[in-house]
């Protein structure tokens, strides 16, 4: 069953953050995931929500997930996104 995690976040260095756009990529694909979307234009339909940059990456299975969040080899990467950045995240699984 395929989850997607949605982030919504408000990047407060956007050259450094650069760093992290090109070296995040390799460690979704590594564990089967893929990118929906990452940033572009928004609009609220409904509601007071003010998105910032809207991410939403799809793997395959919670297990994928996991590793990716788990993976020892993008912690300095999360860790560096988490330094630049003040997120909403969630997560979906498919329920269809």
């Amino acid at each position: 069953m395929s989850v997607y995690m949605i982030l919504d976040a408000d990047v407060h260095d956007l050259e450094a953050y650069e760093k992290y756009k090109e070296a995040a990529p390799k460690y979704v694909a590594r564990h089967g995931g893929e990118y929906c979307c990452r940033g572009g234009a928004t609009e609220v339909f409904v509601g007071d929500w003010k998105p910032k940059r809207i991410v939403m990456l799809k793997f395959p299975s919670r297990e994928n997930y996991d590793a990716f969040m788990a993976d020892p080899d993008y912690k300095q990467w999360k860790e560096l996104r988490e330094s630049l950045t003040t997120i909403k995240q969630w997560l979906v699984v498919d329920g269809v």
